[in-house]
């Protein structure tokens, strides 16, 4: 229900009148009126916004009291400086619309201040008699400090979270006064403001100060609930559930699940501790359908009622399981692709306020509508309706902490309260099923910790994946190692961390491309950031759906899990949205982006029938004991043991740990190990010693020589255990550094050194080429195969080459290949005629350049030998850009994804990047 200030909920239409009639007094009326000032652009929903409407929709759903009072709308305004006494029973020169931040047109101030004060009256209606009043603010950006007649009842630091004060005791009988003074130095202080500064430019925008959510007032008993924590438990089939309460003596909770008019279980418990209410045979809420359960938790005193609220949940799991041997993400069990967009949530006519509830919806349904089935809610923190939107419309959500400002190091104080706001986050939204992901930190921006914040996070929430640093391998971040995500930002891209055996490999950020609409664009300094720009729509959409296959190209190798394209609208300068800043345009040819995520999806939900392992792939098994786990499985002089290895191990360590995992020989269904480097030779067991032998055609071989995967004896979701075929009970072990199959032992131990982790493998070439010999690189594409691979004048391109070419062109298309710079199980080509000079890539382009000692470098100039991607050859594809290949495109070599430069077909760049190393033109 939702009411002007002054209406009670009983009485005459006169009655309200008059009631309104004395509030609009109580305002004196000495102050300028409330007046829209011109945004710089507008939306359709901005000439719905008026006084008497300013987001008039209950502020908080998964906690719902019948009674409230909405305090939105027109209050007083005014200039603050520091250490002012509150302007008490004052007009203010100004009248700002609440809740719009005072830098939008929507708040009738549009302009950056550090302080401010906010005043109103209001009167609390008769019908609450004898209830607590709680005075509730959804966000206020950044530090508030409350009155009411006259009274500090409260302050409050932080940008993003709700906050609440008793105000029973500060009321009188008729008109109360509120003023809120503000205090917000945006980028000039340490505080959390993720995109917000006060110098707007590039990828930084308009500050969003004072109060830019909901105020409102609520009653409520002096018993009564105060806070839901609520986790599915789909395997356990319940919902765990605890009700936090304030003045409770005694009280006992009831709750009650709903499937619309069905009542689908209930239980009681004790206030503050869990409690698991019976969800049996759940309906599984996921973007295809999100389905939520209704729930009313009622306090209780004996029979009586005390306080009651409604609220909702959604039955789903998230986790980390292997699919097809890669490390991926899954939602109730089941690897999907999760496809998105980098979400700014900002407005033209209203910065951090949506104008309207409908705009606030508005634009997760258009990324239902475009075929995405996620959203990372890029450094900001919105209003609990958008996540109730996310929740009923079904988008999964990565939900960022807001960082601090990217160009200080954050000081003891700032991080104290960084961490502070963060719980309140995670708190506050720990509800929503729709959020799976914590993002904690992005790039470099505020960065410390990061490891510890992780955990920090892990620990509150343990229910959902945690992504420690998105772009670890942007802008100097440092890696901190923990949290679920292995998290890279490539501009334009797509491209890919390598499959690791403990964290999930996802694109973070990516795309960026440009389009720019006249009349529908705006920049606070008239300049526009864009990562590619696009002429016109028909090649934005051919060039974004070309990215969008090279995402399925990165996901079945080296296994990228998820993507999160720059962004669903221009947001001021920057002009790389799906929609125009004012959401008035898409750029884009709705059906095909659809289709292009669709399939997507489609692909990766097929992957979870491939089995656990998948099959052909080349992988390491690393040890998770405790302790161990730098220590691998490696064959020597054919026995199984356990070795430690690491990036500087040697050629043979490195090949002797690593094993293509093949359909079982004696069951298709299980899995045998193929050593890199001894093909047609197995692991197997014999008098229980795991041991290399070469396959002998024998049954009884067949048997030895296949393991069952099973889910980890250890528990852990990241591992995985394997069962002889032929000695049920018996597990493919580590002991004293050997390798056995051994008998089931119910021990800690046992269970540990029985679980094994599917890693990348440390050889990271699949394909032989000769090292340390001259070679020439041979196109392979059908009519094409006279050209070769050569510099000139420093850069990579290919040309005819025969028995009359010049001596020069003969000695450019000569390489030795050598061990690789930054990895030696791959490759790096040195030129003939330029010793110490590599051919590298550089901003896509291939190049000969100078060696110049740096890890770049090195990384640019290292490739890994993979079969033929055309059936024959061989394909080179970047050490440090997984998923991209060495390939030849109109005479130019470059280095590209599949389709991540959309100029061809699949077919054609198969074609294009795969090479024949043949004899070389100049010896």
């Amino acid at each position: 229900m939702t009411r002007l200030p002054g209406f009670t909920r009983r009485g005459s239409a006169v009655s309200r009148l008059l009631s309104l009639f004395c509030g609009l007094l109580s305002l004196q009326g000495a102050q300028a009126a409330w007046t829209l000032k011109a945004p710089p652009l507008s939306t359709q929903w901005t000439s719905q916004v008026s006084p008497t409407n300013a987001l008039p929709e209950y502020p908080r759903p998964q906690m719902v009291r019948t009674d409230w009072l909405n305090l939105n709308g027109e209050w007083q305004f005014g200039n603050a400086t520091a250490g002012q006494t509150p302007p008490f029973g004052q007009n203010l020169a100004e009248s700002v619309l609440v809740p719009f931040p005072i830098e939008s047109g929507l708040s009738g101030i549009k302009r950056h201040q550090e302080r401010m004060w906010y005043r109103r009256t209001f009167t609390v209606p008769s019908t609450w008699s004898g209830r607590r009043v709680q005075l509730h603010f959804g966000a206020v950006d950044w530090e508030a400090s409350v009155y009411v007649n006259r009274q500090l009842v409260g302050t409050h630091q932080g940008g993003y979270d709700a906050f609440s004060f008793d105000i029973t005791g500060n009321l009188n009988g008729g008109t109360n006064e509120i003023i809120v003074g503000v205090y917000d130095a945006t980028d000039a202080s340490g505080q959390a403001v993720g995109k917000q500064t006060n110098n707007p430019q590039g990828i930084e925008y308009t500050p969003a100060s004072g109060i830019w959510q909901t105020v409102w007032l609520e009653p409520t008993p002096a018993a009564r609930i105060t806070r839901l924590d609520m986790t599915p438990d789909v395997a356990g089939g319940a919902l765990r559930l605890t009700v936090q309460g304030a003045g409770v003596a005694g009280q006992t909770v009831e709750a009650v699940a709903f499937d619309g008019a069905t009542q689908v279980a209930s239980v009681t418990g004790a206030v503050g501790s869990e409690i698991r209410l019976p969800v049996p045979n759940a309906k599984l809420w996921s973007p295809d359908s999100p389905f939520l359960y209704d729930l009313r938790v009622s306090l209780k005193s004996g029979a009586t009622v005390v306080d009651q609220v409604t609220s909702y949940f959604g039955m789903r799991s998230v986790g980390l399981k292997l699919v097809g041997g890669v490390l991926r993400p899954v939602l109730n069990g089941q690897f999907v692709f999760q496809v998105g967009t980098l979400d700014q949530g900002y407005w033209p006519d209203g910065v951090y306020t949506a104008p309207t509830d409908a705009a606030l919806k508005f634009d997760i349904q258009k990324h239902k509508d475009l075929g995405f089935n996620l959203i990372r809610k890029h450094i900001k923190v919105e209003p609990q309706r958008w996540f109730y939107w996310a929740d009923k419309l079904g988008i999964l959500v990565w939900q960022d902490m807001p960082c601090m400002d990217s160009g200080r190091t954050p000081t003891t104080a700032a991080r104290t309260q960084f961490e502070l706001e963060m719980r309140e986050m995670i708190d506050e939204h720990r509800n929503s099923p729709s959020v799976i992901a914590w993002v904690i930190q992005n790039e470099g921006w505020g960065q410390y910790d990061q490891a510890r914040l992780a955990s920090l996070a892990k620990g509150w929430d343990p229910s959902r994946l945690v992504d420690n640093m998105s772009g670890i391998n942007c802008c100097g971040a440092v890696d901190g190692g923990n949290g679920d995500f292995a998290d890279w930002h490539v501009y334009v891209g797509p491209g890919s961390p390598p499959a690791s055996a403990t964290r999930a490999a996802v694109l973070g950020e990516f795309g960026g491309l440009g389009l720019k609409i006249d009349g529908h664009w705006w920049s606070p300094n008239g300049q526009v950031f864009v990562y590619e720009m696009m002429p016109d729509s028909a090649t934005l959409t051919s060039r974004y759906v070309g990215l969008v296959h090279g995402l399925q190209t990165l996901m079945n190798r080296p296994g990228l899990n998820a993507s999160v394209y720059t962004e669903i609208t221009d947001v001021e300068g920057e002009l790389n949205g799906f929609f125009t800043y004012d959401r008035a345009i898409l750029k884009v040819d709705a059906a095909q982006v659809r289709t292009a995520h669709l399939n997507l999806i489609a692909a990766s939900k097929a992957l979870n029938s491939q089995g656990l392992l998948g099959s052909g792939a080349h992988r390491s098994l690393q040890v998770m004991s405790p302790g161990y786990t730098h220590r691998y499985l490696r064959h020597i002089e054919s026995l199984g043991v356990t070795e430690a290895v690491d990036g500087s191990a040697n050629a043979t360590l490195k090949q002797d740990t690593t094993f293509r995992i093949v359909p079982g020989l004696a069951d298709s269904a299980c899995y045998s190990f193929e050593p890199r480097n001894f093909p047609g030779s197995y692991l197997r067991h014999f008098n229980s010693r795991i041991r290399r032998d070469p396959r002998d055609g024998s049954a009884q071989f067949d048997q030895d020589a296949t393991f069952c995967a099973r889910a980890a004896l250890d528990g852990s979701a990241t591992g995985v255990s394997f069962e002889s075929k032929n000695k049920p009970g018996f597990y493919l072990r580590h002991r004293n550094s050997e390798a056995w199959v051994d008998a089931l032992e119910n021990t800690p131990g046992f269970r540990q050194d029985a679980t094994w982790g599917i890693a990348s493998p440390w050889w990271r070439s699949e394909a032989n080429a000769p090292q340390g010999t001259y070679q020439s690189l041979q196109v392979t594409t059908a009519g094409y195969t006279n050209r070769y691979l050569r510099h000139l004048d420093s850069l990579g391109f290919t040309e005819v080459v025969d028995g009359g070419s010049t001596v020069v062109l003969k000695q450019d298309a000569t390489f030795k290949l050598v061990p690789g710079l930054s990895e030696s199980s791959c490759y790096s080509f040195e030129s003939r005629n330029y010793p110490g000079q590599y051919l590298r890539h550089s901003n896509s382009r291939v190049r000969k350049d100078v060696r110049d000692g740096s890890t770049l470098f090195d990384q640019d100039a290292t490739f890994c030998a993979r079969p033929g991607l055309n059936g024959g050859g061989v394909s080179f594809e970047s050490y440090n850009f997984p998923g991209k290949y060495l390939r030849h495109y109109a005479a130019e070599v470059w280095l590209a994804s599949g389709f991540g430069l959309n100029w061809d077909s699949a077919g054609g760049f198969n074609a294009d990047a795969t090479w024949n190393v043949a004899a070389p033109w100049a010896p």
